[in-house]
């Protein structure tokens, strides 16, 4: 073969195979379903090796094209939706291979006040920051970005791809995958020419990258002094004055709009961290945050004294979650299942609720959790004859299973135990 057919043949872009794999079996941990071509992981898995190779070929040749997105709407608990945009396996290979690349890169650059979707960090150590700052600043900047993911601009994103993003294949794809069309739940499909949807691979570190310029870098240099936590869109501000609060929530209302974002004008506001300490009123003193609300509350130091502090437990809007969850369970009439089946089909679920949000100020998810008891009564009365009718007789069945089985259900390890007594 002559030289010049080499270069011919020759792919423009040097993307070694071995990255693809290593992608491709992320992807397939997070499992995640079908995209609009509908094919799951488990299928996509059957032809793996052609599969990877001719997504190898094609983002190699450059005539790699990301299918249309689908999207997803996710009940919010408040009567509103939240879209996600489901990429198909192989678009979320591709992306994943491209994040492998960025994140350890990104990771140097990100602030240490940036908490979400990202390595050795989560929301638990975003609020227990919270919780410290709060207790040394008086007032809070509660921030609530509109709609963000649907509204990032591609071009001011760009950029600061472009300033740490060398190679030009990577370049190439993102501005693909941002581009790629919406298919909605009917069929409609949506051109985009902002925004990242949520569920994608890459939109979360390409999100981090955009709010690192548009609002940590710039903290950090317009106020240095104030410190703030960030999880993704869901940001807090700490303040020392009023004056100094609504002074930075002006300014934020300009960075914000010069950034092209714009700041949710009922759901942003300044709050005072009221407590048994600090005096005096203001028409906002607790704000939510990442499923928990900050207010006052009565606490216990380690000499055993009571006092009220600011802090944060378990949120409203999270436990009426909950609660519908359980509702749309039905518990009561599942009579098919024996105790063992209950127990293994609520478990996981309450365990992860109280892994989450039983770490802060556990009492009010330990009421909530406890009424599983009074359903798991209904259930009885259903299953059982004897117990038809005699709501006592069914609670005082409940609580001799407990006594004898402390641990069969998970909310009667968190609910009876000293921590959420």
């Amino acid at each position: 073969m002559r030289q010049d057919d080499l270069q011919v043949t020759a792919k423009p872009f040097e993307i070694p195979k071995r990255i693809l794999w290593e992608a491709w079996k992320r992807v397939a941990a997070n499992k995640g379903a079908p995209g609009v071509d509908k094919e799951s992981i488990q299928a996509f898995q059957e032809k793996l090796g052609p599969k990877l190779y001719k997504l190898w070929n094609r983002m190699s040749s450059g005539s790699y094209h990301p299918a249309p997105v689908r999207q997803v709407l996710i009940p919010k608990g408040d009567g509103q939706f939240r879209p996600l945009g489901i990429p198909t396996v192989g678009d979320r290979v591709a992306q994943m291979a491209v994040k492998m690349i960025l994140e350890p890169r990104l990771e140097r650059l990100f602030h240490a006040s940036s908490f979400g979707y990202r390595p050795r960090r989560g929301a638990h150590q975003a609020v227990m920051q919270t919780r410290r700052n709060c207790w040394r600043y008086d007032w809070v900047v509660d921030l609530d970005m509109k709609a963000f993911f649907d509204t990032i601009d591609h071009d001011l994103l760009m950029k600061a791809v472009e300033k740490h993003v060398p190679e030009l294949w990577i370049r190439l794809y993102i501005r693909r995958w941002l581009k790629a069309p919406l298919i909605q739940e009917d069929g409609a499909q949506v051109d985009r020419d902002r925004g990242t949807p949520q569920g994608g691979v890459i939109s979360p570190i390409l999100a981090n990258l955009f709010l690192h310029y548009a609002f940590d870098a710039w903290m950090a240099r317009t106020f240095p002094h104030l410190p703030f936590e960030r999880y993704a869109d869901d940001v807090v501000c700490h303040c020392r004055t009023k004056e100094e609060a609504e002074t930075l929530l002006t300014t934020l209302h300009h960075r914000m709009s010069e950034c092209r974002l714009e700041l949710h004008p009922d759901k942003t506001k300044v709050v005072y961290c009221k407590d048994g300490r600090r005096k005096g009123g203001h028409p906002h003193t607790r704000f939510d945050f990442l499923g928990f609300s900050f207010h006052a509350r009565t606490v216990q130091d380690k000499q055993g004294n009571l006092f009220t502090g600011f802090n944060p437990g378990v949120s409203r809007k999270s436990l009426k979650r909950i609660h519908e969850t359980l509702r749309r369970m039905n518990i009561n009439r599942a009579t098919w299942a024996d105790l063992r089946q209950l127990a293994d089909w609520l478990n996981p679920m309450v365990r992860g609720w109280v892994t989450y949000y039983g770490k802060f100020y556990p009492q009010p998810l330990a009421r909530a959790l406890v009424k599983i008891d009074l359903r798991l009564g209904r259930w009885a009365r259903n299953k059982y004859k004897r117990l038809r009718g005699h709501k006592r007789r069914s609670w005082a069945w409940v609580k001799k299973v407990r006594t004898a089985q402390p641990t069969l259900f998970a909310h009667w390890e968190f609910v009876y135990s000293k921590k959420a007594g």
